[in-house]
């Protein structure tokens, strides 16, 4: 089959398309994947594509929908056109990425300790001292070096003016990891004459950074790290286990461990040893029914108590979660500026929070035009894209809006950036976002890259796995970005 048989189509008018300009001709650090691309016809995309696709079927790289009946398991899909960010645009991504989960870590520490920020009235003490993630078992823990959250997984969107902004912070207890990894060890395997190309840089080594991240956050000699896990039915229980395999640490459930003199123990065949470091995948309501849900059995009875005597750490830090609800997601660029004397290298989606009045009534009359969310929403659940939602969804949504404002923020429908994707009618335009993973330890450190997240349904804005989305491996490669549009200031 010739060349020509695989159709490359161009994104529509309004959208940033990451591999072509207006002109239609290849960005610099894609020339050389236009190239290849060019000599490869459909069939052969449709067998790489289909050995993918088996390869992450004997792995077992799937995800768990709760509520669908049938069966939970669903395999992840994973394309095969990789997403290419040159050196240049990184580089600034990465200072951008650096300094907000500084900015947010200052932040945690100071609405548990001092306050500052809201002596200073830049956010309402009731936003934060009566936000549903909000721990008061928490005030006045130290933890070690006041940091809370060791591992962030930040999304990131391009509009269509070429920058980029950042859209939700993720801190409780972020996922997408191993597929990152999985993708990028799929990539190699299918196309190793495109990594003869490409200088890519390397994410293979974030399971020994994760655990050297771990290890640092306690003053420990040669600690001992176990991963919690909620068990094999949690939706992201094979990143759980691979992760522990990875890293060369215990996985472990909540019946694994047991407190005993504020110390935390785990049984093993030789006897109870004590664990210093906890990187929990489980959220703060479940971590210890003594202090938390007392009907959960999924965490450790006192863990909470060894935490506050300083005894164990737990990773993220209980009560992470207030940063990341997405009603304190508008105050980031403040933050940033109150304990860094910066201003923000990323620039936050502009955002209405619905418990404000006159910001309700703006998006109450607006709601087919933008897309709203729950402070503590999470997948693509409890959301609503007002432009490709029907009337009575709309309708519906509305009166679920006003019956509960505080629930929901807006913000307007961007132009997500576009990126070839192979699907049906050919190598087709697909939005998607990307979320890198910024590491807290003795100091910050990303791997080039992260998980990029795609809408593989035409015209879906909607990235989550949950909701028709796939994944992408993402390059970051040593070619000049240059000639495209520069990231918004």
């Amino acid at each position: 089959m010739s060349a020509s048989a695989l159709n490359l189509l161009p994104a529509p008018d309004g959208v940033y398309d990451e591999m072509f300009d207006s002109g239609q001709q290849p960005r610099a650090h894609y020339r050389r994947y236009d190239n290849w691309l060019r000599e490869m016809s459909a069939d052969q995309m449709a067998a790489k594509r289909a050995e993918a696709d088996l390869i992450f079927r004997r792995i077992g790289i799937t995800f768990s929908v709760y509520g669908e009946e049938g069966g939970t398991e669903r395999l992840i899909p994973s394309d095969v056109v990789p997403r290419i960010i040159a050196a240049d645009e990184w580089e600034r991504l990465e200072r951008g990425l650096v300094q907000r989960v500084t900015a947010i870590n200052r932040f945690l520490a100071d609405i548990y300790h001092d306050r500052e920020i809201l002596k200073a009235g830049l956010i309402p003490e009731e936003q934060i001292l009566a936000n549903d993630q909000y721990s008061s078992a928490m005030v006045g823990v130290k933890v070690p070096r006041d940091i809370y959250a060791h591992i962030v997984g930040v999304d990131i969107v391009r509009h269509s003016d070429g920058g980029y902004y950042v859209l939700e912070d993720n801190l409780r207890v972020p996922s997408g990891v191993s597929y990152m990894m999985s993708n990028r060890k799929m990539m190699m395997r299918l196309f190793p004459d495109l990594f003869r190309r490409y200088q890519v840089r390397p994410v293979e080594h974030y399971p020994a950074l994760l655990l050297q991240t771990l290890r640092a956050a306690t003053e420990v000699d040669s600690p001992t790290v176990v991963l919690l896990t909620p068990g094999r039915f949690n939706s992201a229980y094979f990143e759980h286990a691979f992760l522990a395999q990875q890293m060369g640490v215990e996985l472990v459930e909540g019946q694994d461990l047991f407190v005993k003199d504020e110390c935390v123990y785990m049984r093993t065949t030789d006897g109870p040893k004590q664990v210093d470091v906890v990187y929990r995948r489980l959220d703060d309501n479940f971590l210890d029914p003594l202090a938390f849900r007392p009907d959960s059995m999924l965490g450790v009875p006192g863990l909470m108590s060894a935490y506050r005597q300083g005894n164990v750490v737990i990773c993220n830090a209980v009560g992470t979660g207030v940063a990341d609800d997405k009603s304190i997601y508008p105050y980031v660029p403040e933050m940033i500026r109150f304990y860094l004397g910066e201003e923000p290298i990323l620039n936050n989606v502009p955002t209405w929070q619905c418990r404000r009045p006159d910001e309700l009534a703006h998006v109450a009359a607006n709601l087919e035009k933008l897309v709203v969310k729950e402070v503590h929403g999470a997948g693509g659940y409890g959301m609503l894209v007002g432009p490709t939602s029907s009337k009575q969804e709309v309708a519906d949504f509305r009166t679920r809006l006003l019956a509960n404002p505080g629930n929901y923020i807006a913000q307007p429908t961007l132009a997500l950036s576009a990126c070839p994707t192979f699907v049906e009618e050919g190598v087709a335009p697909r939005h998607i976002d990307l979320r890198p993973f910024v590491l807290v330890g003795r100091e910050t450190r990303i791997v080039p890259g992260g998980l990029t997240r795609v809408a593989l349904r035409r015209g879906s804005l909607v990235v989550n796995s949950s909701q028709g989305g796939g994944t992408k491996d993402t390059w970051v490669v040593d070619e000049s970005g240059a000639g495209q549009s520069s990231p918004a200031p």
